[in-house]
């Protein structure tokens, strides 16, 4: 089946709810109650989503050369190469010990872009937030707050009533799917299987401009060594950090290969815009890469560059290019809350934001 063309970019595909302001509101006081109880905890302020992290890694995306004019957009415009940094995470907004399983989540920093920037982006880079699952548990960002408050209701619970919770989880997730359900919510609740991250595919989740267009995103494993990691479970019994030593131990040895790839949006009804528990049918809507990011192999939880990454920079959707902002209602609602977080981190821990290519802040 030949895709359809690609639907071109206008503000009109955008629905902008009236309680769109509201909603905000009470996302930044839920992430409050997390961000406060965890950093009163810990004695030290961290992320109110994506807490834990398990690598850090460097590396250098190059972007392809001869793309269609419709893949040759935004960053992806021209050929070349940029240095990139990659956090791999769990979604957590508390630093649990890893027997507690949780969907991975990979930022991607992009250093040295040019071009327009959206409004209140500092620096000059392009990030990219993206999760090992193709659609977000929550269609709108009221539903979203619904479900934060029950995540931030067991922030600060007994680590071990955690962990059986998140094995019972894992047990009806696994029920769900052996007759062809998955559930979202559920593995966001700690019912995703204890995969190794290296394995993962990763999307955006939300969609986005794509320059003239609109699209999707994706980083995808192709290096064998990647490859052969894919739905290999990490044993995690009485080794509460054995993902991050798992990823150290492998990235010693091996060069990670990734590509991205973007899936243009060809019909918004079947594509939505405002609807991010919608998957885009791949059929329909197919992936097609535009870079690959070389990770040559490397100490993963280098102390200097955890310093650097981790505790002083932050990464979010709404810090790049115009052409690649943010489309629908959960990632307008990530743009202030998302702030709101870090502004906590740098107050709290008495250390600015350090965007590469701005003023630090």
């Amino acid at each position: 089946m030949t895709p359809a063309q690609p639907v071109r970019f206008s503000a009109d595909v955008e629905d902008v709810r009236p309680d769109e302001r509201e909603t905000i509101e009470g996302l930044n006081q839920t992430f409050d109650k997390i961000l406060n109880t965890t950093a009163k905890d810990y004695g030290h302020a961290v992320r109110s989503v994506h807490a834990k992290a398990h690598g850090i890694l460097e590396g250098r995306m190059r972007i392809a050369e001869g793309l269609p004019p419709e893949l040759a957009q935004g960053l992806f415009s021209k050929p070349g190469e940029h240095k990139v940094l990659l956090r791999i995470s769990t979604n957590a907004g508390d630093i649990l010990p890893d027997a507690i399983s949780l969907p991975r989540g990979v930022a991607l920093k992009v250093l040295d872009v040019e071009g327009e920037r959206l409004p209140g982006a500092k620096g000059t880079t392009q990030d990219f937030i993206m999760v090992n699952g193709p659609v977000f548990q929550a269609k709108t960002a009221d539903k979203f707050l619904g479900n934060l408050k029950m995540l931030a209701s067991t922030t600060d619970r007994m680590e071990g009533t955690k962990t059986v919770v998140s094995s019972v989880m894992r047990g009806v997730n696994t029920a769900l799917q052996a007759v062809g359900i998955e559930s979202t919510k559920i593995a966001s609740l700690g019912g995703a299987p204890n995969v190794d991250p290296l394995g993962e595919t990763y999307y955006s989740v939300t969609p986005f401009r794509y320059g003239d267009y609109i699209a999707k995103f994706s980083l995808a494993p192709v290096a064998p060594a990647l490859l052969a990691r894919k739905d290999q479970e990490i044993d995690a019994k009485d080794r509460p950090d054995a993902i991050r030593e798992t990823l150290r131990d492998e990235m010693r040895d091996i060069d990670g290969v990734w590509e991205f790839r973007v899936q243009l949006c060809r019909d918004l009804e079947k594509q939505p815009i405002e609807d991010p528990t919608v998957q885009w049918d791949e059929a329909e809507a197919p992936f097609q890469t535009v870079a690959t990011i070389t990770v040559p192999r490397q100490d993963s939880w280098d102390s200097a560059r955890v310093q650097e990454v981790d505790e002083r920079m932050h990464f979010m959707v709404w810090t790049g290019l115009a052409a690649h902002r943010p489309l629908g209602n959960i990632n307008r609602a990530r743009k202030d809350t998302y702030q709101h977080s870090a502004d906590f981190r740098a107050g709290f821990n008495r250390c600015p934001m350090h965007e590469p290519g701005g003023t630090n802040g």
